[in-house]
């Protein structure tokens, strides 16, 4: 019986709580969008490109390093608070423990441990995701402004005269990235504004075309601020810096059309970077090419600022 005289136990209202908790819990959990085909990839798009999934696995296994640890850490303090609650019949000081040796060196080899292990993946990731082949099959100069993006197909199309390897408009790329770039490539280009939208589906932004099952490399520079260049479906985004360039290579295999936007904070009008990625048959690609060229959209737009010369030596250096 309770002090006021009511049999009612002061524990009930706890334990109604504590239901009432887990049963929002549950509900959170289970009234998603998400199917049971979504739910292992833990908030993903469905990836589109042959290296995606291996970004998508550290993903996977960063979380079950983290729910492991998140188990461990929760059960310790409900069991702290279960089985070392201060009892209602004794009041004296319960035993003090001033170190326990066993367990400090746990809380301390146990951290190093799982930093260590998600170090080695991430780094042998990133390693294989970074990776350069000598001969890429297509190659994308991707150029950031503000507020859009320009699409540079460095390739060899009909009615498009020049040599992207000597062309002034892309002095900013370095030789080495060059020297990969097809002989007599005149090229052609697309680029948006803010007002441009996909004809196909009206989504904003210009849309670029990449070939399903080839291997493509984007060469990324700016012309002014940091942009981040992010397909969404990708699982991949690389920043994009003046005065340096980046690159990366991914093979999709999956047609249509994705969403792609810039993914660093670049001034007043960051929001309106969007761009779509559409993705077809290697013919239906170089079919588009020779559209772009009937519509007068050859060789290249400028690709940005030329490389500061404390880049060009770091390169210099690491060859």
């Amino acid at each position: 019986m309770s002090p006021n005289g009511s049999d009612r136990s002061p524990r009930r209202p706890m334990r109604r709580k504590l239901l009432q908790a887990l049963t929002a819990g549950l509900v959170l959990a289970t009234a998603t969008g998400c199917t049971y085909e979504d739910f292992p990839r833990l908030g993903m798009p469905t990836p589109t490109t042959e290296e995606a999934p291996r970004i998508l696995s550290l993903w996977q296994g960063s979380w079950a390093a983290a729910l492991a640890v998140g188990v461990l850490v929760w059960g310790l303090i409900l069991w702290s608070a279960i089985f070392h609650r201060r009892s209602r019949t004794k009041v004296e000081v319960p035993p003090q423990t001033r170190y326990n040796m066993p367990i400090e060196a746990l809380y301390t080899v146990v951290p190093l441990i799982i930093v260590s292990v998600l170090f080695y993946f991430t780094a042998r990731d990133e390693s294989k995701l970074l990776s350069l082949k000598d001969k890429p099959d297509v190659t994308v100069n991707v150029v950031g402004f503000q507020w859009n993006w320009g699409f540079n197909y460095i390739e060899p199309v009909e009615g498009s005269t020049g040599d992207a390897k000597t062309d002034k408009n892309l002095d900013a790329i370095p030789n080495r990235f060059k020297d990969a770039f097809p002989a007599n490539a005149g090229g052609v280009y697309d680029v948006g504004t803010p007002a441009t939208k996909n004809p196909q589906n009206g989504n904003p932004g210009p849309t670029l075309w990449l070939p399903k099952g080839k291997t493509v490399r984007f060469v990324l520079t700016s012309r002014d601020v940091i942009h981040s260049f992010w397909v969404v479906p990708f699982l991949m985004k690389q920043d994009v810096i003046p005065g340096h360039t980046n690159a990366f290579e991914v093979t999709p295999n999956k047609e249509g059309t994705f969403m792609g936007k810039c993914a660093e904070l670049c001034g007043v009008d960051h929001s309106r970077m969007l761009f779509n990625v559409k993705v077809v048959s290697p013919e239906r690609y170089e079919q588009h090419l020779k559209d772009l060229a009937k519509k007068g959209q050859t060789g290249y737009v400028p690709a940005g600022i030329e490389q500061t010369a404390h880049e060009k030596n770091r390169e210099t250096n690491n060859l």
